[in-house]
């Protein structure tokens, strides 16, 4: 078995693992950084962010309205010293950002250009035209390889964290070209692996973006926060799931459904099309359900009108949603509305850290979707992400660095018996010889289907109870895999079953903390329980994986100065 060292190893590299690397390796030039992925850095999930980045550079803007618009849009469950520092230092990332060569939108007079974004109550996201993530994570990519202490491991398949003496000490990682399981020792490990919308059927989110992050977190014992909180996107393709950008609905679109009505008066009138995605989403599914929605072959949508923005405006501002539109449902914007409906699209919850990204496993840090700082609360705001991944991922980065610099080394020989017995454990799991036993596919589509039934849009006791029950009798069926490729090389359907194991790990924990919270907040819908619930529930839940089902504990919010008030718009 291959073993390599390294001081710091990032895990994922898209927008947060990139800029971990990058601030590992500034820290100090004596660090060796591993960035290691699953698939090439330029097919990160980042590259698909098409709105924006939200950061104060105005002068009509201030710090404390970007709280402000944060802590309200997350329903009051954001930890308010972590969104003070995330305002306070979003500005100075963005503008890093410029001096890397990302292509910011200007206006004629030179100045970075900002667009309207659901829950501001200003304009404060930049954008590179509609095709955000995209610039962002080539800039990074490209500035990371000017550090010679950044090493990459492209298609290597992150399967455990290694934990020796209390602390994370490296990881095993197979390579996708030739099978091989490498021992990567480490005196610090960053998760930045993003989310995990493939657990639900219709989302937003690649293929790749299956929790591993998390799962391997949960299963070395730390917990899960919020994972209840799941965002779905209003505006998604019928059929496919591709977004449609926010920044549709920035630029001036409007909302109808089959009576041509902007319904969302009856809503959210103070906000409109640029109300926070929670209430547009549930307000999209009341129409559907009041029967006032535009009948499609793949069930029911509403339409997106942007004709009049006109052609110009389109082509400038919204290019890439024109492209979306004529190539995935054959419909010219310009022209005709696009169809659109509610789509999972983002996790506030995550691996639990402090607002460094440090987990309570000493050596174990995270950053980005995977992470939960408490920035988000119940429902992120649009354009916060893109900069969260910044913000975040600067600041694990740097303590991971500081860490390494004080932590010493394990010795290779005990990461290598721990690796030894990890790849052990996949080839007898997952490469033995079967007869019969269950598929990857139907186990996968059997799962998303019980959550997209049991923790939608809207939830009750009954449905999440049963999905309870599903993913159990799911986790034990996953006990029967049976795989037909026992190969070592691109062994894809390995990677599979492997994602499977980590979407089982995540789903219970999304459906337990739903089932726990008996309330409604942000993206958590309880018609048994519409109201939100301050005495009980001003708190994040805690996910802890057990033998059986996970325990759910509380950890209280921390306000600092925006007490909780009715969340109206």
């Amino acid at each position: 078995m291959d073993a390599v060292t390294h001081d710091v190893v990032i895990i994922g590299a898209g927008l947060a693992g990139l800029r971990a690397a990058i601030a590992a390796a500034e820290a100090s030039e004596r660090l060796t950084v591993a960035l290691v992925s699953k698939v090439y850095p330029m097919r990160s999930h980042s590259v698909s962010a098409e709105g924006g980045a939200a950061a104060v550079l105005r002068s009509d803007d201030s710090l404390d309205g970007h709280a402000f618009d944060t802590i309200k849009g997350g329903d009051y469950l954001a930890d308010q010293d972590v969104v003070e520092t995330f305002v306070a230092q979003a500005p100075a990332e963005v503008i890093q950002m410029e001096h890397w060569g990302c292509p910011w939108s200007r206006e004629l007079d030179g100045r970075v250009s900002v667009r309207p974004f659901g829950g501001m109550t200003t304009w404060r996201t930049l954008f590179a035209s509609d095709k955000t993530g995209f610039h962002m994570l080539h800039t990074l990519f490209q500035t990371s390889l000017k550090y010679r202490g950044i090493v990459r491991y492209d298609e290597q398949f992150v399967t455990a964290l290694l934990v020796a003496d209390g602390r994370c000490v490296g990881v095993t990682a197979i390579d996708a070209r030739t099978g091989a399981m490498r021992a990567l020792n480490a005196k610090a490990v960053i998760l930045a692996t993003g989310g995990a919308g493939k657990v639900f059927p219709f989302t937003t989110n690649a293929n790749i973006c299956t929790g591993d992050g998390m799962a391997l977190a949960y299963r070395a014992g730390v917990p899960l926060k919020d994972m209840e909180f799941v965002q779905y996107h209003p505006t998604g393709l019928p059929g496919t799931g591709i977004l449609i950008t926010e920044a549709a609905r920035g630029e001036g679109g409007y909302l109808f459904n089959k009576d041509q009505e902007r319904f969302l008066a009856r809503y959210v009138p103070g906000k409109m099309e640029l109300g926070p995605r929670d209430l547009l989403s549930r307000a999209i599914m009341t129409e559907f359900e009041a029967g006032r929605g535009i009948k499609d072959r793949d069930g029911f949508h509403v339409d997106l009108d942007l004709r009049h923005l006109g052609e110009a405006v389109i082509d400038t501002k919204l290019p890439f949603v024109r492209e979306l539109a004529r190539n995935y449902v054959g419909i010219d914007p310009v022209h005709q509305p696009i169809p659109v409906r509610p789509v999972l699209h983002y996790m506030m919850g995550g691996v639990h850290t402090d607002g460094d990204g440090a987990t309570g496993l000493p050596g174990l840090y995270a950053a980005g979707e995977c992470a939960n700082e408490g920035l988000n609360g119940a429902n992120r705001l649009g354009s916060n992400s893109l900069s969260e991944c910044l913000v975040f991922g600067h600041r694990a980065g740097n303590a991971a660095a500081q860490y390494a610099l004080g932590t010493p080394v394990v010795s290779a020989t005990s990461v290598a018996e721990m690796a030894a017995a990890e790849e052990q454990r996949v080839l007898e799991t997952y490469l033995r010889e079967t007869d019969g036993g269950e598929r990857i596919a139907r186990m996968r589509d059997d799962l998303q289907g019980t959550m997209e039934h049991g923790v939608g849009v809207f939830r009750t006791a009954e449905g999440l109870k049963q999905t309870c029950q599903d993913v159990g009798a799911l986790r034990q069926r996953y006990t029967d895999l049976h795989l037909d490729d026992h190969s070592r090389v691109f062994n894809t359907e390995l990677f599979a079953a492997l994602e499977l194991g980590f979407m089982i790990d995540v789903a219970e924990a999304i459906c337990y903390a739903a089932l726990a919270r008996e309330e409604s907040r942000g993206a958590h819908a309880r018609r048994d329980f519409p109201s939100r619930d301050d005495t009980r529930f001003l708190a994040h839940s805690m996910a802890y994986r057990t033998e059986g089902a996970p325990r759910i504990d509380y950890l209280p919010v921390r306000i600092t100065r925006w007490a909780p008030e009715e969340r109206t718009y």
